[in-house]
This record gives C-alpha cells, structure tokens and sequence, in this order.
C-alpha cells in the first residue's frame, strides 16, 4: 500500500526564518556549484575573521574532559554565578543564580519562554521591523504576534503611541529587541521608560532582548529595561554570540528579574522545559567565566580606530551614496537596514530582488519582509566583511538598481 501524504504540523503554519530561507538556500548552491559567494545574511563574526580572546578557546580546551557529562538544567553554577555578577553591574535587581538558566543560545530560551507563556489566542507585542524568531516563536507557541511600529524617522525608535493603541485585554507581554537587530537602534532611557509604564498599567510581562548590549559604539550607555522595572516581571536575555564571537559556542543565557511571586508558575514553567532538554552545551557554559574576564579585549573592534567601527562607517556612507537609497546611522550591533525610495525605484517583491542581487553579483543580502517589515522598501546588510568587500557592495548595488528605475 502506498504512503499517505504526510504534511507539517499545523503549528508551523506561520513559523519563517527568512534570513536562513529560499534565497540562503540558493547561496548554499551556488556555493556548492563552486561560486563564490559573500553571504551578508547572519552575524556572523569569526566567518568573517573576527576570532574570540584565546583565553576563551583556552578554557574549552582546558574542560574538555569535564564536559563529556551532564550538568545541572540550568547551568553551571560558576558561569551562572559570572551571570548574576553582570546583571548586578547592569543594575538588574534581585538576581541570583536561581534566577538564571543557561541555554544552547539566546534563541532557545525565547521558544521555551513563549512555550511556557502562552495560551492559544494570547497575543505578544513584537516590534517590526523585528528579529524574525520572536514572531515565529510566538506562532508556534499558539499565540498571536502583534507588531508595533518602530519609527525610521525617529531613529528606529517605538512609536509609543502605537504600542498604547495595540494593547488589550489578550496581550500578555511586550518584547524589546535592544540594541536592535536589524536597524542598530539604542533605546534612550526615557523612551524604556515609556514603554515599562504601558507594561505597569496593563500588567504585561517585559521580555527584553539584550544580546548586543556590548557592541555599541561611540561610547554610548546601553540601560537594561529590567533595571528600570522592579516592581514587574523583566525576562532579560544575552549572550556571547555577538560580543565575543562565539556564535558556535551557544552560550546564552536568560534571568528573571522584578515580580517572581506572582509569576512563578511561569517561571517554573520555563525551569520545567529547561530539565527536559536536560542541559545546554556543557562547553558552551564552560567558556562564560572565562569570556567575562576578556571584556576589556571583546571591545576593541568597536573604537574609533578598530575594524567594525570602521566598517560600520563605510557601510553606511556607502549606502547614503546611492540614489534613491538612504540609511539611519546604526548605534550598535552588525547591521544596517537601507531603504529603497519607492518613488524612484519599483520594487514589488523585496524577496525576488535580493534573490536576482545574489544570482547577479554573488553577494547575500536579506529583505526587510523577513523582519516582518510589511513594506517591500528595506534589506540587512550585515558590515563584517572588509572594508574593500563592503565599497564593492555599495557599487554593485548602485548597478544593479538600475534595473528596477521606475
């Protein structure tokens, strides 16, 4: 007898990763064919020679041994201890490692903590554009997304009156992505305030997405939205990922902070999806204390004088260059998020047109539809790669948009 069909699961109906999608996968072959391709679609830092402090390679190294059994669900208890530390010196109240659990990544920990949040129907305030695996998060987990505006004008600022008018009585948390990935946006301490106001008078629980809070540029002070909200449950997530090029290591983490005692069961909830996976990547822990006594180092590519910074700097008066192509100076992270003027240019399939830019130029870029970016007018350009490769960029773009002249 033959096999039935056999489809997907209807909780992935509406679950996308975009910037790993159908134009990622046409990269991948194209590679495969033995094109060359610069794939400017994930933060990647050490795939563009950005390495971690060998202090931390050292301590793999070092536990290799130690890492071949379990450890406690949550994490050790010496990197959960170097995690409670920075959280004090964040200002983030009340943190102790049993407020801490460690994950295979930041990412792991969003999907365990929509997972354990959400009843079907419930709905989450995401902003837009927005690191796609939120809203995916939230699909899977049964709930309704809802994106609030960030404005281009203001910055990539939320537009809080748009926040207001999108509450109701099925919201049942907000979540910030700050340092923002994809725009580069920093969040003022005011505008936070602003936002950790809505979550007092709705009683929302803040989820508060950090993992670039230490690549920021320009000396400017990343404020952690918990630290302004201990009277409310703050679930604040970070990482290495980013800050000390790590990507493969899977180091992340998340803490609760603020109201516990009426969100417990939450909380247990997550801690209960925690015991389950069993524990994340023993040497992927290992390396935290190691990684937090090499902050110093992780933060010269960001001075005015390092690579990134001088990247950023590049990228963006590259973009700015081009006709009809204009970008908000990024404050922090790997990003920048151009947009293309609609009146100069017709683009009606923002996904089809970094797909023809990659088979035309080989370089990868991402649309702005995968930040669930409703216009079809923005793409990512990730600004590790040289500063050479990056000018390149910016000429084959200009070449290429002539294509799509109105």
């Amino acid at each position: 007898m033959d096999m039935k069909q056999i489809e997907q699961s209807e909780k992935l109906k509406y679950v996308k990763y975009d910037i790993r999608g159908k134009v990622s996968e046409e990269a991948e072959r194209m590679s495969r064919a033995g094109i060359s391709i610069v794939k400017l679609n994930t933060g990647n830092p050490a795939a563009f020679g950005f390495y971690a402090p060998k202090k931390v390679n050292d301590a793999v190294i070092k536990n290799i041994e130690k890492a071949q059994a379990y450890t406690v669900s949550q994490g050790q208890y010496d990197a959960r201890e170097v995690i409670a530390k920075y959280a004090k010196e964040k200002q983030i109240p009340d943190v102790g490692i049993e407020d801490i659990i460690i994950g295979n990544g930041a990412s792991e920990l969003i999907v365990m903590a929509m997972q354990a949040l959400i009843n079907t129907g419930d709905e989450v305030l995401i902003p837009t554009p927005d690191y796609p695996l939120w809203t995916s998060a939230v699909y899977f987990a049964g709930g309704n997304p809802v994106h609030y505006m960030c404005d281009e004008q203001a910055e990539w600022n939320p537009d809080i009156d748009d926040i207001k008018r999108k509450v109701n009585s099925s919201t049942k948390a907000i979540v910030l992505i700050n340092p923002n990935n994809p725009t580069g946006a920093l969040y003022s301490k005011d505008v936070l305030l602003q936002i950790v106001e809505i979550a007092r008078k709705n009683n929302l629980i803040i989820f508060s997405d950090e993992i670039y809070d230490r690549v920021i540029f320009d000396n400017l002070k990343h404020v952690s939205t918990a630290s302004l909200a201990p009277d409310l449950l703050v679930v604040t997530f970070n990482g290495l990922s980013k800050s000390h090029k790590l990507c493969g290591y899977r180091s992340g983490w998340m803490c609760f902070s603020g109201e516990k005692e009426k969100t417990r069961g939450f909380i247990d909830g997550v801690k209960l999806l925690a015991s389950i996976r069993l524990c994340s990547t023993v040497l992927g822990q290992a390396v935290i204390p190691a990684a937090f006594e090499c902050n110093k180092e992780s933060q010269e590519w960001l001075q005015p004088d390092g690579k990134l910074y001088q990247q950023k700097e590049i990228i963006y008066k590259g973009m700015n260059e081009i006709p009809g192509v204009s970008a908000v100076k990024p404050k922090a992270g790997l990003y920048i998020f151009p947009k293309i003027d609609p009146k100069k240019y017709r683009i009606d399939d923002d996904e089809q047109f970094v797909l023809e830019f990659l088979k035309q130029h080989h370089i990868l870029l991402t649309h702005g539809g995968a930040y669930n970016w409703k216009g079809t007018d923005h793409f990512r350009i990730v600004y590790l790669p040289s500063a050479d490769v990056l000018s390149t960029i910016a000429q084959k773009l200009e070449i290429f948009l002539k294509g799509y002249k109105i």
